[in-house]
């Protein structure tokens, strides 16, 4: 009778532990069941939300995401060793995306004029250009650098009495890095002489591909003018620089705006003369009179390579700012 009792005891235990495995099975498998239910609705939501965001991934996101110069600046390069004049190999192609307006924004044409400076200070119109310009990250005075910098740029759209490659001359034997900003024409007509200038470590810069008033054309045109010239120094040159000047100095606060969200930044200037007129010619100490008159700590100079009197000028320009203390920086190294 003990040995029955002892057996169906044993046979009850056997059971319920039987039993206990197979709810712990069930239960397992409920839950297994259930978070792959939940995997699989996050893989869903995560698939629909690359698909939402895919829209707005463009090619300038990418462009933004690539590695700029050991010097952390906006200026991008192929491998070295290229097929390109400048040595680079062809970098693949930008398609910024039309961007809108922001509502209320001005598109009141407005011109840059940068006041005579004297006594070592700039014009106060140039402080007030600088006022609005730096909500757009636009430069016409560096107000930031605490040294008596000045930064040196050249606006190009033709050459005229190889005068570019003098003013290359020149910069190479003084070790001055300068900006060169060039139109779509230019580009395409010298490649040798914008493969120097890359090649030397200055900027190239965008001037458009057409010239165009920035306050009298539509955002969108804004947009390829900047764009069909980065393509051609992108495609040609491996290379590609986001400093932007405007023709002319012509501008709308919607332009500004149109050329921030394209990553690039504004070159404006608070030194300059009527230095443009190839057929104005009044001797390089005129040239460096006007220049060293108006210098001013922070000076963005404009010259036109085009000038006879700037290029017999230039190396006294230079000199002449060194010994008054001035430094002459890159665009690369400025601190906007």
């Amino acid at each position: 009778m003990k040995k029955h009792t002892f057996l169906l005891i044993t046979l009850s235990l056997v059971f319920i532990l039987c039993a206990c495995a197979m709810e712990d099975n069930d239960l397992t498998s409920e839950l297994q069941s259930t978070e792959q239910a939940q995997e699989g609705s996050t893989s869903q939501q995560e698939s629909a939300s690359e698909q939402e965001a895919a829209p707005k991934i463009n090619a300038s996101t990418v462009i933004d995401e690539e590695k700029f110069s050991d010097d952390g600046q906006m200026i991008i390069f192929g491998e070295q060793g290229g097929s390109t004049p400048s040595g680079y190999a062809p970098l693949p192609k930008a398609a910024y995306p039309i961007t809108k307006a922001p509502e209320g924004i001005s598109h009141e044409k407005l011109s840059h004029s940068h006041g005579p400076a004297s006594g070592g200070k700039a014009h106060f119109t140039v402080e007030e250009f600088q006022d609005t310009f730096d909500k757009y990250g636009a430069l016409t005075l560096d107000r930031k650098s605490s040294e008596k910098r000045v930064y040196l740029t050249f606006d190009c759209g033709y050459e005229y009495e190889n005068l570019t490659a003098r003013v290359l001359d020149v910069l190479r034997e003084k070790q001055i890095k300068a900006a060169f900003f060039c139109t779509l024409d230019h580009i395409k007509e010298e490649p040798e002489l914008i493969a120097r200038m890359i090649r030397e470590g200055h900027i190239v810069g965008n001037h458009s591909s057409t010239h165009p008033s920035f306050a009298e054309i539509s955002r969108e045109q804004m947009i390829k003018e900047i764009e069909e010239t980065e393509n051609c120094l992108r495609e040609q040159f491996g290379y590609a620089a986001r400093y932007f000047r405007f023709p002319a100095g012509e501008y709308t606060e919607n332009a500004l705006d149109a050329v921030r969200d394209m990553g690039y930044m504004s070159v404006f200037w608070s030194v300059a003369y009527d230095d443009w007129e190839t057929d104005k010619v009044r001797g390089k100490d005129y040239a460096t009179e006007k220049v060293m008159s108006r210098l001013h700590p922070g000076a963005v100079i404009l010259l036109h390579s085009v000038s006879r009197d700037n290029a017999d000028a230039l190396g006294e320009i230079i000199d002449k700012a060194r010994a008054e203390g001035y430094v002459f920086r890159s665009l690369t190294e400025y601190e906007g």
